[in-house]
């Protein structure tokens, strides 16, 4: 289902404060998020979603969200993350494959348009709904481009700055309001708002194509990193690494 831009001109929430000027390919952003049953892209399944896009002002300017029955019981600890109980997603939710289907169409209208997707630890939400859209017989996004990802930004232009990297977290950072965490929509925007929050502090990459790149390249390094450590305090064996693929990665740790 096409998402369009003109669409609900009405704006939503507040924007953020005036700052430095927006690179011109950051005054109109989609922004993109999934609510879950679980963290292994492979296996878990989507519960929500939210497409939308903000404006230079992060206000949002056209917007969907979808509830979906996962066709699978959504554990209690993904419960206890965003409020969706398997029994609700039943009685209210639209089936796993029209849900798929829909938010992938949307995703590749707006990159087929030349919108930069935002989406916070995108490699997570991509694979995942990657592998979602294989299991229901939808033509998954296997190269999403252009994507901006302020998790990976944020660590290559912060790199040493102590603390969580959470949304939660690197919002309040970046003073971007965010009221509710980890339903989906709240989550969108506001990764979209640290989005811009971080071009308005740093100088990135001129062009999308270039930032684009230059994030493939971070969070392989990243994810080297964090191999590194994970085996330094034996939560990986020597053997095993992460995957570092982005913004389609293709599974959990992997044994060389």
């Amino acid at each position: 289902m096409r998402l369009l831009l003109n669409v609900r001109r009405r704006l939503y929430g507040e924007g953020m404060s005036p700052g430095a000027a927006l690179p011109a390919w950051l005054t109109r952003v989609a922004v993109f998020d999934l609510e879950t049953t679980g963290i292994d892209v492979t296996s878990d399944r989507v519960v929500t979603a939210h497409v939308g896009v903000l404006d230079a002002e992060g206000r949002q300017i056209a917007a969907r969200s979808w509830l979906a029955h996962p066709g699978i019981v959504i554990p209690d600890g993904a419960t206890a993350v965003h409020g969706i109980t398997t029994g609700y997603a039943r009685e209210y939710g639209r089936p796993a494959g029209e849900v798929i289907a829909e938010v992938t169409s949307a995703l590749r209208s707006l990159l087929d348009q030349g919108v930069p997707v935002v989406a916070y630890n995108a490699a997570y939400d991509f694979s995942l709904l990657a592998h979602d859209a294989t299991r229901h017989g939808v033509e998954p996004l296997v190269d999403p481009a252009p994507v901006i990802d302020p998790f990976v930004i944020d660590k290559a232009y912060d790199r040493y700055r102590r603390g969580k990297r959470t949304l939660e977290v690197v919002a309040e950072h970046y003073a971007v309001p965010l009221d509710d965490a980890h339903e989906a929509s709240a989550d969108a925007i506001a990764a979209g708002r640290v989005a811009q929050a971080l071009a308005r502090q740093f100088s990135l990459p001129p062009t999308l194509t270039e930032l684009h790149t230059r994030q493939i390249g971070w969070a392989r390094s990243q994810a080297a990193s964090l191999t590194e450590y994970f085996i330094s305090v034996g939560r990986l064996e020597p053997e095993e690494h992460l995957d570092g693929s982005w913004p389609v990665r293709a599974s959990p740790p992997t044994t060389d």
